[in-house]
Order: C-alpha cells, then sequence, then structure tokens
C-alpha cells in the first residue's frame, strides 16, 4: 500500500511539471521551444512508463490481498480442525479410561485423608488437591479414580431401602426398624441434620453405607391427619353457648389449672362425645377447641404454645386388609403420644365415629368392628398416662356406637348438638351476614340497622308453619301422623348454603348492571331454592334409621312421605326389611 501511494505521488508531480513547461512554451516564440518540446516527450515517455508500473501495482496488491484473504480463511480452519482433535482425543482418554468408583464420605482424618465406604467396606484414601474437605458432608456420594482416591464431590444418593425411625440416639445416631422389625443402629447423613425427624418417620436407608439419607413423605396414616391448628374460633360458632360451655369445662379446665384438678385429686375426662343431628356445628367446636387450648396456654405461660389437631376421618381407616384398620389405628394414637411427650397439647377428633366402632355382634356391614373396637379401647386405656391428650368423637348415629366406647373412663362426656331454634338462628345468619358486606340500603339507613331487620325476616320465613314450609308427613308405629316442616330439620348448614345462595344472586345482579348489594328479596328466594332442593329428601330406604340420621328422638317411625309444592310428585318411600341400613 506504501509503495502504491510513493509512485502516485511521483507521477502526479511529473504531470504537474509537464503543465509548467506547456505553459512556458505556449509564451515563448524564440528557438527555445524545441528544447521543452523534447523535454515534455521525455517526460511524457516517463509518465507511460510510471503509469504503466503503477497498474501493475495495482494488480500485484490485489492480488496479495486476496492471498492475505485466504490465508486467514486457513488459519481459522486450522484452529477449528485443532479444537475437534483435542475434543476427539478428550473422548479417547474418557473411552479408554479405567472406570471410577462411587464411595460414601464418612468423616475427616487428622492427617488430611478421608475415610469412605465402597460397597459396604470402610476405607482411609486421599483427598484430590482441588478439593477442600470442608466441603464435603456425611453421607455425600464421592467419584474415585483408579488408584482410590476422591477426584469428585456428588449429590446425596436418591434410592436404598424405606426403614422406619425408631428412636433418635444422638444428632447423628438412630435406631431404625428394617423389615421382620429387625432393628439397626444407623448414622445420620449431613441432609437430614436440618430435618426435624419424629419417632415413627419413614427414612430413605442406603444399606451399603448405613447412612439414612432422606426423610420421606408422608405415611396413608398421616395423610388422614391434619397436624395443624384450625384457625377457627368459638366465636364463629353461632348458637351453640350451652355446648361451648361444657366442653370448655371438660377440655381446657384439666389443661389450664392442672395444680387445682391435682389438689382435687380429680382426673381429666379422656374423652368427650358431640352427637346430635348433621351440620350443626360438630366439626366447627371440635376445631374451636385446639384453637383455643393453643391460645390460652401461651397466655399463660408467657410463650407461644403450639397445638396439634388430628382429624381423623372415620370411613378412610377401613381397610380390606385384615388387621390394616387396626394398625391405623395404633398409628393414630402413637403419633399422638409422640406429640403429647413433647409437651403438647393433642386433640384426637375421630369424624363419623359410627363408622368404626360400631356395636359389637350386630351383624350390619360387616364384622370388622369385633377386632376394632377392641383396638380402640387398648389405646384410649393407654392414654390416662399422657397429660396432653385428649379425644373428640363426632356421631350422627351415637346409637350404633359400642357402648364400651361411651361408658364413663373412656369417652366420659357426653353433649349433644341441637338444631339451631330460632334465636340461635339469628346468631348463626349474623356470622355470615357481616356488617361489611355490601347491602342495598334504603335512603336515609345505616347497615347496623339494616342489617338485623334482613336477618329478622328470613328467620321468621325460615320457621313459618306455614303450607309452603311443609316437608314431611311421618307415620309412628303406632299409627299416629305428624307433619314436619323445614324448621325441624334447620342447621348451620343449612343456614350457610342460604346465605351463600342469597350472595350468588346479589353477585349476578351485580354482573348484569342492577342494583348491588344483598337484599331481602335475594335471602327470600335463597330460603325458597334451599327448601325446594331438598323437597325430594330423605332418599333413604329405611325411614327409622333415617329419622334417628336426622335427630329426631320421638316414637318409631314406619313410613314417610314428602309433601312438595307439586302435589303430584309426592311420592311414598316403603320399608325394608328390618336390619338393613343403607
Amino acid at each position: 500500500m506504501s509503495e502504491s501511494k510513493r509512485q502516485s505521488g511521483k507521477l502526479n508531480s511529473l504531470k504537474t511539471t509537464i503543465r509548467k513547461l506547456q505553459d512556458q512554451l505556449a509564451g515563448n516564440d524564440s528557438d527555445e521551444p524545441l528544447i521543452y518540446r523534447r523535454e515534455i516527450e521525455k517526460l511524457q515517455i516517463q509518465i507511460r512508463s510510471m503509469e504503466e508500473e503503477f497498474r501493475e501495482t495495482e494488480q500485484s496488491r490485489d492480488r496479495l490481498e486476496q492471498v492475505h484473504r485466504h490465508n486467514e480463511k486457513l488459519i481459522a480452519a486450522l484452529q477449528e480442525a485443532r479444537e475437534q482433535i483435542e475434543a476427539l482425543k478428550l473422548e479417547v482418554e474418557k473411552l479408554t479410561a479405567p472406570p471410577s468408583s462411587y464411595a460414601v464420605f464418612s468423616d475427616l482424618n487428622e492427617d488430611g485423608t478421608v475415610n469412605i465406604y465402597v460397597a459396604g467396606r470402610k476405607m482411609k484414601v486421599n483427598l484430590h488437591p482441588n478439593l477442600k474437605a470442608t466441603d464435603l458432608r456425611k453421607g455425600q456420594q464421592l467419584i474415585l479414580n483408579e488408584a482410590l482416591n476422591v477426584v469428585e464431590v456428588k449429590a446425596f444418593e436418591v434410592q436404598g431401602e424405606v426403614v422406619k425411625l425408631k428412636d433418635l440416639l444422638d444428632d447423628h445416631r438412630a435406631i431404625i426398624m428394617l423389615r421382620a422389625d429387625e432393628e439397626r443402629v444407623a448414622e445420620v447423613a449431613a441432609s437430614l441434620r436440618d430435618e426435624r425427624l419424629s419417632v415413627g418417620d419413614h427414612l430413605l436407608f442406603d444399606t451399603r453405607s448405613g447412612y439414612v439419607l432422606e426423610k420421606l413423605p408422608k405415611s396413608e396414616v398421616e395423610e388422614l391427619v391434619l397436624e395443624e391448628v384450625p384457625d377457627v374460633t368459638y366465636e364463629q360458632v353461632g348458637g351453640l353457648e350451652d355446648q361451648i360451655e361444657q366442653i370448655r369445662d371438660a377440655v381446657e379446665l384439666p389443661f389450664l389449672h392442672r395444680d387445682l384438678f391435682a389438689e382435687y385429686h380429680l382426673s381429666p375426662p379422656k374423652g368427650i362425645l358431640l352427637y346430635g343431628p348433621p351440620g350443626c356445628g360438630k366439626t366447627l367446636i371440635a376445631k374451636a377447641v385446639a384453637n383455643s387450648i393453643a391460645k390460652k396456654l401461651g397466655h399463660l405461660t408467657g410463650r407461644e404454645v403450639k397445638s396439634f389437631f388430628l382429624h381423623v376421618k372415620g370411613p378412610e381407616l377401613l381397610n380390606k386388609y385384615v388387621g390394616e384398620s387396626e394398625r391405623q389405628i395404633r398409628e393414630v394414637f402413637k403419633k399422638a403420644k409422640d406429640k403429647a411427650q413433647e409437651g403438647m397439647p393433642v386433640i384426637v377428633f375421630f369424624d363419623e365415629m359410627d363408622s368404626l366402632f360400631r356395636t359389637r355382634g350386630t351383624g350390619i356391614s360387616s364384622d370388622v368392628e369385633s377386632t376394632i373396637v377392641p383396638q380402640f379401647l387398648a389405646e384410649i386405656d393407654g392414654v390416662e398416662r399422657l397429660r396432653n391428650v385428649i379425644v373428640i368423637g363426632a356421631s350422627n348415629r351415637q346409637d350404633l356406637i359400642d357402648p364400651a366406647v361411651l361408658r364413663p373412663g373412656r369417652l366420659d362426656v357426653k353433649i349433644r348438638i341441637d338444631r339451631p331454634d330460632r334465636r340461635a338462628a339469628k346468631e348463626i345468619f349474623g356470622k355470615y351476614l357481616s356488617l361489611d358486606l355490601p347491602y342495598s340500603l334504603p335512603e336515609g339507613r345505616g347497615v347496623d340497622e339494616v342489617v338485623p331487620n334482613l336477618i329478622a325476616e328470613v328467620v321468621d320465613q325460615m320457621y313459618s308453619a306455614s303450607e309452603d314450609n311443609k316437608f314431611l308427613e311421618v307415620t309412628y308405629a303406632n299409627g299416629e301422623k305428624e307433619i314436619l316442616y323445614f324448621k325441624d330439620f334447620a342447621s348451620g348448614a343449612l343456614i350457610e348454603g342460604v346465605v351463600a345462595r342469597a350472595k350468588k344472586y346479589a353477585i349476578k345482579r351485580a354482573i348484569g348492571g342492577g342494583e348491588r348489594g344483598i337484599r331481602a328479596e335475594d335471602l327470600s328466594k335463597a330460603v325458597r331454592d334451599e327448601f325446594r332442593e331438598h323437597e325430594d329428601l330423605p332418599n333413604t330406604t329405611n325411614p327409622d334409621d333415617w329419622a334417628k340420621i336426622a335427630g329426631r328422638k320421638s316414637e318409631k317411625i314406619v313410613h314417610v312421605r314428602t309433601i312438595t309444592s307439586r302435589v303430584t310428585e309426592s311420592r311414598k318411600i316403603e320399608t325394608v326389611t328390618t336390619g338393613h341400613y343403607l
């Protein structure tokens, strides 16, 4: 490039000289122009020669640039080929390298070596200089080279044998139960050091190294219980003040005043039975008990107290395999005992208790109760040595529960949860129709004035003995007949359903661009629709069994006929052979 510029500059200089000579020649008439012309001719020859050289130089430069670009491509291709060769060399080295061994880290020695387990054998090996001993954790997998030196650190093992924790010896060792109830002392891996382990937990056990590596998900029994304090308070329960007072006396006083109970040599009750028609608040009260105990104990001791509410759903404990239901009952009580030993109040709530603990020998359903009931009795009798466990049962058919379960010393306190009367219904409506909801308010009237009137109107509509509210005609064994109204089957669940319907009507009206807020018409329509939905009930084939579930304590019922607003659709419910319960 520099040679080309130099020749181009020289050529321009010659051209300038020629122009000057031509100017001089044009202004001079003497013999001197001949000399100038010759000089000009020489210069022109030099110019043509230099132009030729310049063209050749340009061509040479273009050829050099092409060669340079070609060389750059060759260099890039060579670099890529070199990288491919290196990659192939690494692959060949991997394929021809001797197999690496896996090991499990145990502990570190003072001389910098490490103790490991290889196929169940404990070995002392060296650690690669690039690895830090402080990064190793007990139970972690390691990779060894052909010289059995640690060259790489991996994660924890993800497979092994499922075992059950029997006891913790210390932070590093535990007693586990293998198959066939075989016991063994195992090392606790570092991955489990921060986990809270409880007796009965299922763990992942590496048989080669002797480490328990992982806490496994809850078992099927643990899935049936809720280990949490329900966020339910007594204030959310309406119309059951007397029952709440009874359960407070039975449950809370022994927990809060242990010294006084000991002074009077009075033992707290082991269990409570809440019985009555469905939908009247039995489960709600049981949840509120656990919440209340935790808060009052915390206030009494000045520290946060956690209580446990083990919600056991009766039908889910039933199992077709012999001995499985009994085993699950043992697991439930074992879990309660473990929590109680930590000083925490534990409520074991058996919902639908009659499904599990029926009277033995009745022949109803199956004879599974002949083994389940004795197992339950053995467990609840064992609760007497614990201070922090109480059993609460709920049932719609207390008459089906085995008498041995209900006798004093087991389920000592029996509380009937009745259907709400007018006063209780108003209180329950007040729980669901709170003042912070949107209401359609007449001009000049406040929400605190309108809502009580709405509640009073809807309760009057529900509890009136009008033709529209007729529900059933029942016939007793003595031949007498009685008309039952919808009010005779009122419940907290039904009231909640009425309010939910009214809210839905108000929402649909607001979506359609109509007036916002709940109106009296919404509640009235909700009551009618709720009643109409139950017109064809009960759908049982045994009237007397249905009556007991519904909470009717009258004489034996032998016949039931539904009464609907559409008389042609009234139907009879036939009785069936005694002993069937569907």
